[in-house]
């Protein structure tokens, strides 16, 4: 059996053409070590590749590839291979702004590797950082990438963000929405599904026994419910249902803790991930804790997917300054559980 039929196929793309995606895919693909963890292939704009490996201020060799179809089956993965797609015109980019052709870059390029992860063709996925607002310029109907990506993949179940770093990762019950609408959001499914749907996600990246935590909704939990009757009439009764499921050993999941103090004690180790209420209760966490190395992690998808957090870094676009901190991470992960994926479906 070949390297090439064993290794996962980890497809990469080059992001938002105005932004820094394509530089950090050159940096990422620089390091020796890269082709040792899966069979890559690199799926974009010829020219877009060239720019950012001048903007990186190095030379990848690349092998060329007719199709995502036909990367598994090359005999050697020593080199990442290269699916040249033709999407824009450099003239169309402004370096540095959010353009309608660049949003519609990105998402014919997603969706070619979306269709090839329902075709069995590739295992992961790794995107360079995009832009909503571009991509929402060029076309895409929906609050953001990973909605799109639920119904292009036709997920029926329960879907959501997962921000990682390092060994801790958190999800949210709501995301994308106005605070004011977050209370809407809070259910007692929502969070079960939520807290099982990052439990097994762990499981995939590699970690044997994680424990996790369910933050609290209102200051200080609610008091006992003088701030608030959300942890008594939601969070509480759903991590109950959790607790009272079987278990190989004791339960993994507990709380709900107060949310100002949650962060602490997944910091110290005692919990691998944090189920967090809205948006930004888990998100200023994390990028405070390390934001260069934040990866962002498309949960409930049938195929992996991630991304670096930080974004398309407009400011620093084309300038040989961005971090591949963060994409390296997000390259491992989906390394990883892309080998999960595709050794559960090699048994299947």
């Amino acid at each position: 059996m070949t390297a090439s039929s064993t290794l996962p196929v980890v497809a990469l793309t080059l992001g938002d053409p105005a932004g820094i995606g394509a530089e950090l895919i050159a940096k990422l693909l620089a390091r020796p070590e890269a082709t040792s963890h899966a069979n890559l292939v690199l799926i974009g704009d010829r020219w877009l590749w060239e720019a950012g490996q001048r903007i990186a201020g190095v030379q990848i060799k690349t092998e060329p590839a007719a199709s995502l179809a036909a990367v598994r089956k090359r005999p050697s993965t020593a080199l990442p291979a290269f699916v040249e797609v033709e999407t824009m015109d450099p003239s169309q980019v402004t370096i540095g702004q959010a353009g309608a052709a660049g949003g519609r870059s990105v998402l014919t390029v997603l969706d070619l590797c979306m269709a090839a992860a329902l075709a069995r063709e590739i295992d992961a996925i790794c995107f360079a950082p995009l832009n909503k607002h571009a991509m929402k310029l060029g076309g895409l109907r929906h609050e953001d990438e990973l909605h799109h990506f639920a119904e292009y993949l036709g997920v029926k179940g329960y879907f959501c963000e997962f921000n990682t770093l390092g060994d801790l990762w958190t999800s949210r019950i709501s995301s994308h929405v106005p605070l004011k609408d977050a209370p809407g959001y809070l259910s007692i499914e929502r969070i079960e599904q939520a807290a099982e749907l990052i439990y097994t996600s762990l499981l995939a990246n590699g970690i044997a026994r994680p424990k996790v935590a369910i933050a609290a909704f209102n200051p200080h939990g609610g008091d006992g419910g003088s701030c608030g009757r959300e942890e008594i009439d939601i969070i509480e009764p759903a991590v109950r249902t959790l607790q009272a499921r079987a278990w190989p050993t004791e339960s993994p999941f507990h709380g709900p803790f107060p949310a100002d103090t949650v962060f602490l004690k997944a910091q110290a180790g005692e919990y691998q991930a944090v189920v967090t209420m809205y948006h930004d209760q888990g998100q200023i966490a994390i990028k405070l804790l390390g934001f260069s190395r934040g990866v962002t992690v498309q949960g409930g998808l049938p195929v992996p997917i991630t991304t670096p957090a930080h974004g398309t870094a407009y400011d620093i676009s084309h300038k040989g300054r961005a971090d591949v901190g963060a994409t390296w991470q997000a390259f491992q992960i989906a390394c990883r559980m892309g080998s999960a994926y595709r050794q559960q479906n090699v048994s299947a």
